[in-house]
């Protein structure tokens, strides 16, 4: 049915400005499934008297109204840039996904207080064939749900619809403990609807803790897609001016909304004009690929001469042994008649706990060692892609 109606309502899956629609066509298609749901389960949990069912059934109505913002959340992340917001709105959707795990929470809650009332006084359940296959249909939707939510939302990198596909994976494991409850205190009498209902509660608190902090990462400023990175490395080393590549840094204002800059390292002997006209056209590449805003500063490195390589190569294999995954990189050298100033920039992974100057201080020793005649003036940078 889903892909019936993206085949009728989405003319070119591709483009990006279809992203909203895809959003908006599984929210509203989630609300009428969820509604569909809560209104079977409530009309037999309340015939049968069983908490768990009605608790599951007010579960589904939540999750409506999760469906409801998330449809609200990605509607207004898709306007334009204005004067007070020139990055976009794109956020806006991370705050529909953490409001949307809110109310996980809260309904998860609301459902293990009202089980324990029934632990404390518990009631017979009336087991009949609709009970179970009302449950057992609303298993299927679930399963169903978390499907359709998790491919649509990695195609459209939508956190909202991750969230949803999460939550309707756990829901379809608590309402199949709400039935195996049912048929066991069936063809046992154990009364075991109020602990049925704890589970589901506890089940539907899980998942909205673990949907809240999938959604607050990205607003705290989460390390960019390794695969991101990676795509930017590739388009970047594809330049037959570009020699070397650091400093990237990736700025995510919301899906679609991503911003980055880095410095790439060009010959320092040739055509600044040239060198320029190149680097514009790798912005542009870096743009039209990614779908992303891109800003290059070139830094002119001295190549082709052997002293400096050798040089560059010694202080590359140094801290590499003296500090575990730094990296250098805008290498120069300024030699005098008694000696040469290594100038260069030092990249230190976040794991690591020396201060900066105490990494320059064991930077120093550790060439001095190799070459007495070699002094080193070193900035120290950090990676800002996660990737060490």
């Amino acid at each position: 049915m889903l892909t019936f109606l993206i085949k009728l309502l989405i003319k070119n899956p591709e483009d990006p400005a279809s992203r909203s629609k895809y959003g908006i066509l599984c929210g509203i298609y989630g609300i009428f499934l969820n509604f569909f749901l809560f209104a079977a389960k409530y009309v037999i949990g309340t015939l049968s008297g069983a908490i768990s069912i009605v608790a599951d059934a007010f579960n589904n109505l939540s999750d409506a109204a999760s469906s409801v913002v998330s449809v609200i959340g990605i509607r207004l992340s898709n306007h334009a840039p204005d004067l007070k917001h020139p990055y976009g709105h794109g956020r806006i959707e991370y705050l529909a996904g953490l409001a949307v795990s809110a109310v996980i929470v809260v309904v998860g809650h609301n459902l293990m207080v009202e089980s324990f009332h029934r632990i404390l006084n518990p009631v017979d359940v009336e087991f009949s064939p609709a009970l179970v296959i009302v449950l057992a249909l609303s298993v299927a939707v679930k399963l169903y749900m978390s499907a359709y939510n998790r491919n649509i939302g990695r195609k459209i990198d939508s956190l909202p619809l991750m969230a949803t596909s999460v939550d309707s994976l756990s829901d379809s494991v608590a309402t199949g403990a709400v039935l195996v409850s049912a048929v066991i205190a069936h063809f046992t009498g154990l009364r075991l609807d109020g602990y049925a209902g704890l589970v589901v509660g506890l089940l539907i608190i899980i998942a909205g803790i673990k949907a809240a902090k999938e959604t607050v990462s990205p607003l705290l400023g989460q390390a960019p897609d390794p695969e991101f990175i990676k795509k930017v490395e590739e388009i970047v080393g594809s330049s037959s001016v570009v020699v070397g590549m650091h400093d990237l840094i990736v700025h995510d204002y919301g899906p679609g909304r991503v911003m980055i800059s880095l410095h790439a390292e060009v010959p320092g002997d040739g055509n600044i004009f040239e060198l320029h006209d190149e680097i514009d056209l790798l912005e542009l590449k870096l743009n039209r690929e990614l779908n992303c805003h891109a800003v290059i500063h070139m830094d002119p490195v001295e190549v082709g001469n052997p002293v400096v390589d050798a040089l560059k190569q010694m202080v590359k294999e140094t801290v590499g042994g003296a500090i575990k995954g730094a990296d250098i990189h805008d290498f120069r050298v300024s030699a005098g008649p008694t000696h040469k100033n290594l100038i260069f920039d030092v990249v230190v992974p976040f794991s690591v706990k020396l201060k900066d100057e105490e990494v320059k201080d064991l930077i120093q020793q550790e060439v001095r060692k190799k070459d007495k005649t070699c002094f080193t003036v070193i900035t120290v940078d950090r990676d800002f892609t996660g990737g060490k």
